[in-house]
Parts: structure tokens; C-alpha cells; sequence
């Protein structure tokens, strides 16, 4: 059973949250790591510089965007450590962008989805006390 949600790093944290993973590149700016409650950086499983750049959040390249992007993370060893994350704990991705919908980590989230789906395992949406907050050291 797995849950994964996204948060943006300005949102307040919340019990629910599982593990807080960041999953951006670079550390947002203007936030402390005490405040951001970050529980794993996880920089490795972002989007290559190179596809960032040719992205450049045109809409019209979200289609593209997303194939390629998946087919970076299927040779990243970060995103099978990810995969095994979200097999554990709710986790919640964490990132910086202001676009809410067509952004790297929503790429993400429906990746880490279409392959815990794929076997086999099925979405937990209940809250409970497994699977409430993480309490491990901070990264």
C-alpha cells in the first residue's frame, strides 16, 4: 500500500506528510532547512539541466517533457531508490516551482505511480498510524 502527494517547500508541513521528500535539483531559496521540514533530499531524481532547459515550462512541450523525463528516470538508480520509499511510507514530493501542474514533480509523482501500479500494488488512501509522520533524522 503506498500514498504519494506533492507539496510545494512554502507550504507548512503537516502530520500527514509522511516522508518529506525534496526533489528539486537546487535548494529553494528564501528557506531554511529546519523550516522546510525536509526529511530526504533527493536532488538526483530530478530532471537533467539539459531537459530542464529544453522545457522551459512551454505547455505546448509537456507531452515530450514527460516522455523524456521517464525515460531518464528508468536509467536513475535515484528513482528505484525512490520507488522503494514510496513502497514503505507515504511520502510526500516536495518542490519549489510555481507552476502547480505541469512541473517536474508532477512528472515524477505520475511515474513513481504508473510503475508501483504496473506491479501490482495498489494506492493506500487511508491515514493511520503506520502511516503517519516520519520522526528520522533530518537530511
Amino acid at each position: 500500500m503506498w500514498r504519494i502527494q506533492v507539496k510545494r517547500v512554502y507550504e507548512p508541513e503537516e502530520d500527514d506528510d509522511g516522508l518529506r521528500i525534496l526533489v528539486d535539483r537546487y535548494w529553494p531559496r528564501g528557506v531554511s532547512k529546519q523550516k522546510a521540514g525536509i526529511d530526504l533530499w533527493l536532488r538526483e531524481v530530478a530532471p537533467s539541466a539539459e531537459l530542464i532547459k529544453w522545457y522551459g515550462h512551454a505547455p505546448e512541450r509537456w507531452p515530450e517533457f514527460l516522455r523524456r523525463y521517464h525515460e531518464e528516470l528508468e536509467r536513475n538508480p535515484a528513482a528505484e531508490k525512490l520507488l522503494a520509499l514510496a513502497r514503505q511510507a507515504p511520502v510526500t514530493l516536495v518542490f519549489a516551482s510555481s507552476e502547480p501542474e505541469k512541473n517536474n514533480v508532477q512528472a515524477l509523482k505520475l511515474y513513481l505511480m504508473e510503475k508501483l501500479a504496473a506491479s501490482g500494488e495498489t494506492e493506500n488512501t487511508e491515514s493511520d498510524e503506520a502511516g503517519s509522520r516520519y520522526r528520522g533524522p533530518r537530511a
